[in-house]
């Protein structure tokens, strides 16, 4: 019997890393040339306080929705909502200090190591912190004291963490010849490993389902493998272990920033396939992504805002007969022989699927495609990538006769919304809308909500396509006015 796959829960969080900008790609290169723009941006990052306010990252949280943050005056680093909270319907923006203890404390192989009198400072905070357990406080242990970690950076190549200029940890090499498991990529691996395990811990706690989830699908940006098979992957089964997720086994899809639409079609597929009855797919933060950016922010004298990791836990499940429908029927996809230009990529994607199912694109009520936020990417001169994306929608809507060339703004304010995402590949590619369909389409009036987003394949020098995925989440038949039952 065929079963109906439903998106059952959502969990989008911000880990606020000020201190690991400078292990971030671009900064890392840039302080390597010149040393003291590592002062400018240690100036220039934002307080936990800073970073909680900021109405963008309210709206990535659930706090407010993207109509409220439209009406709010740009630069949003300037503004601030009066009622923010670091904790939202959809998740949770988490302090810096407590995501290195997490991080510490799922380490398996003790490779950050961090001081004592550091996570002394955290212990209280870590026992209130809803994804932090007593089992994890026992696996922190006491730290490590500052000479031994000196030692660890002087004698055995251990890469220093700081808070500002204070010494508080270190990262050591996995191997001593495996470029693989330098202490960098180890970084990587062990935040994006952590920042997830806060999103699935966190939509385990909601709904206590980590033992009935029976798959784990991870869309994350890491590369984790070694000298032999330098992107093995699987991170999906180390945050299932370490979120209690004791009855699932997992695996992960590779596809750029498209990658979260793939996994979601892909376990709506399990589910309804029968094979298993809840998916999760799991996305942790990219850490070279960090500071991406910064040169603009610093030119402009703004604070660096690309300081956050952002993650995302999307349970799967079969129809409940309340949670929103993934419409298998309405799947758009990027095949290989579409073409790469703007135009074919939004054909294939929105079009086709739409016309499969007889709908137009007025029929969809609002289209969650890639958030960038514009106050990150406009002061580099990247643009703003959802507007643009948006008058290409409208432009198809022109085309296609469903609305006038003089209507197209109107239909960019009423069918898309303001970008409301760090700027973290993979996790700003439309994924953000999710805990807001949800709403809208169990309590509120909407009834299709399609989520679109690319992917640069010709990144990894591999091939010059781009690629694509969308799917249509559509309001249950079953719904009444919002209510279950």
């Amino acid at each position: 019997m065929e079963q109906f796959p439903c998106i059952k829960s959502v969990k989008l969080c911000l880990s606020h890393v000020p201190n690991l900008i400078r292990h971030g790609s671009k900064p890392q290169r840039e302080i390597t040339s010149n040393s003291t723009i590592l002062d400018d941006i240690l100036n220039s990052a934002r307080s936990f306080e800073d970073a909680i306010k900021y109405p963008p990252h309210q709206v990535f949280i659930g706090n407010h929705t993207p109509e409220d943050l439209a009406g709010v005056e740009r630069p949003w680093y300037r503004r601030s909502f009066e009622d923010s909270s670091s904790v939202g319907p959809d998740g949770e923006i988490v302090e810096e200090g407590l995501f290195l203890c997490l991080t510490a404390a799922i380490d398996p192989f003790n490779l950050l190591r961090l001081d004592s009198r550091y996570i002394d400072r955290h212990r209280d905070a870590l026992s209130r912190a809803k994804w932090f357990n007593e089992n994890d406080l026992e696996l922190l242990g006491d730290g490590t004291p500052q000479q031994t970690l000196k030692d660890l950076v002087e004698c055995r190549g251990a890469l220093p963490l700081y808070q500002g200029h204070e010494f508080i940890g270190c990262v050591e090499n996995g191997h001593s010849e495996d470029s693989s498991l330098s202490a960098e990529i180890v970084l990587e691996n062990l935040t994006s490993k952590s920042s997830a395990v806060i999103a699935l811990r966190l939509l385990n706690n909601d709904g206590d389902s980590g033992n009935e989830i029976g798959y784990v699908i991870g869309c994350g940006e890491e590369a984790i493998g070694d000298r032999y098979q330098r992107g093995g992957g699987n991170l999906a089964k180390a945050v299932a272990e370490n979120s209690g997720c004791l009855n699932a086994t997992g695996s992960d899809i590779k596809a750029f920033c498209c990658a979260p639409n793939h996994a979601i079609v892909v376990g709506a597929a399990l589910v309804t396939s029968g094979l298993y009855k809840n998916v999760a797919v799991i996305g942790g933060g990219s850490l070279a992504k960090l500071g991406m950016k910064f040169q603009g922010h610093l030119r402009n004298n703004m604070p660096i805002l690309e300081d956050v990791l952002a993650s995302v836990a999307v349970l799967i499940g079969e129809d409940d007969g309340f949670s929103p429908i993934i419409d298998l029927e309405s799947i758009g996809r990027h095949t290989v022989a579409a073409g790469s230009s703007p135009q074919a990529i939004a054909e294939a994607l929105i079009v086709e699927p739409l016309i499969r199912k007889g709908l137009g694109i007025l029929d969809v009520d609002r289209y969650a495609t890639e958030l960038h936020d514009p106050d990150i990417t406009e002061p580099q001169g990247s643009g703003n990538t959802p507007r643009t994306n948006y008058r290409v929608l409208a432009s198809l809507a022109v085309q296609r006769k469903e609305i006038t060339r003089d209507e197209m703004s109107d239909f960019v304010d009423r069918y898309g919304m303001p970008g409301f995402s760090p700027t973290q590949g993979h996790i700003a590619s439309a994924i953000p809308f999710l805990g807001h369909a949800y709403r809208s389409l169990t309590s509120g009036n909407a009834n299709h909500t399609m989520f679109y987003a690319k992917g640069s394949l010709f990144l990894g020098r591999m091939t010059e396509m781009s690629d694509g995925m969308s799917f249509v989440l559509t309001r249950n038949a079953k719904t009444n006015k919002g209510q279950k039952g």
